[in-house]
């Protein structure tokens, strides 16, 4: 008969340390995972912070009691579709420097009237303001889209 001493005993012996390394592998390779998935998770973070718009007070922005109105106005309507002050596009275009630039983004001259009928009447996905805003509401609003 065979004995277990000796040969049986060395043969064990490379398979253990076989076991111990593949666990110290195992443990090196979650290590890794943990650091790299980690990693990636600061990089999202950092760069869902960037799309964070800061929120200026009406003083900082050097806004009148009208503008001010315009603002609260914005908040209410307008802001759940389009940036103020962000060049990125929401739902809708940006309204960052509508009245700075000759055109808006679709084409029409930006001024007053074009404006105040895209408002007012809406435009391709734009519901239209006509029966919810006040003209004391409007005339705030478009003060307010001028300091954009």
């Amino acid at each position: 008969m065979y004995s277990n001493s000796g040969a049986a005993a060395a043969a064990s012996c490379p398979l253990e340390i076989c076991a111990k390394f593949g666990r110290f592998r195992l443990k090196k390779k979650r290590v890794w995972f943990a650091f790299v998935a980690a990693f990636i998770l600061i990089v999202i973070t950092f760069f869902a912070a960037c799309d964070a718009e800061p929120r200026k007070t009406d003083a900082e922005l050097g806004l009148s009691p009208e503008q001010a109105f315009g603002r609260r106005v914005y908040d209410a309507r307008c802001a759940e579709c389009h940036y103020a002050y962000s060049t990125r596009n929401l739902r809708g275009p940006s309204l960052a420097g509508l009245f700075k630039r000759p055109y808006m983004k679709n084409g029409m001259p930006a001024n007053d009237e074009r404006v105040s009928d895209i408002i007012l009447i809406g435009r391709a996905k734009m519901p239209g303001f006509q029966q919810k805003l006040t003209p004391q509401q409007m005339e705030a609003l478009m003060a307010y889209l001028h300091t954009l």
